[in-house]
């Protein structure tokens, strides 16, 4: 038996509301993330984590800045990889940076 609540999907199609259950469930996806921004930020980090996306792309998603994702992350016990660079590059660019002054 179905309750009223899960009538809501194909009435909305049907009386033209909506063209199909995937728009309407994207609207309401995009509706619930506006509201609850929390929600945008576990999606942020959870991507982030399994290198889904980039960690600039996972700040824009959620709407903070570099500094600021970093932070959360750190609340959240995970770690962002800082980039090794070799010593030779390290010391070309400085003597670069030396003869320019």
């Amino acid at each position: 038996m179905k309750t009223a609540l899960s009538k809501f999907d194909e009435i909305l199609v049907r009386i033209g509301r909506y063209r199909t259950e995937k728009e309407l469930m994207q609207d309401a996806l995009r509706t619930l993330l506006r509201t609850k921004p929390e929600l945008k930020r576990d999606v942020a980090i959870e991507l982030y984590k399994k290198k889904e996306v980039s960690l600039l792309r996972a700040c824009e998603m959620c709407g903070l800045n570099m500094e600021d994702f970093k932070e959360l992350l750190k609340e959240k016990g995970i770690k962002v990889p800082v980039p090794s660079v070799p010593a030779e590059e390290i010391d070309r660019e400085v003597k670069r940076i030396l003869e320019a002054v």
